[in-house]
């Protein structure tokens, strides 16, 4: 069950991108915590605790949301906008 959901720019363009593998979809200003949230109810698993995380500060302060995209970059997903294409990876150290 994705923990946020959509009220507003239903009508905006629709942007294909992969998450773990998975073909999804997001819409045009979507970040991609944004994106990943209204399809899923957490953003990764913890490596420490392994309790689901799902991002804190939304503001890139607190470190909370790295997520690596195509070919390996890591970055903040709070403060990412999704593009077309693009190939997510939540798994800690693996690349997108």
């Amino acid at each position: 069950m994705p923990l946020l959901h959509r009220i507003v720019r239903r009508d905006a363009k629709v942007l294909r991108f992969t998450l773990d593998g998975r073909a999804c979809e997001g819409r045009t200003g979507d970040t991609l915590l944004s994106a990943i949230l209204a399809l899923d109810e957490k953003l990764r698993v913890s490596e420490f605790t392994q309790e689901p995380r799902a991002g804190f500060c939304q503001m890139s302060a607190c470190q909370d949301c790295w997520v690596r995209i195509d070919g390996g970059a890591r970055v903040r997903a709070c403060s990412t906008a999704l593009a077309e294409g693009m190939a997510i990876s939540t798994a800690r150290g693996e690349p997108a």
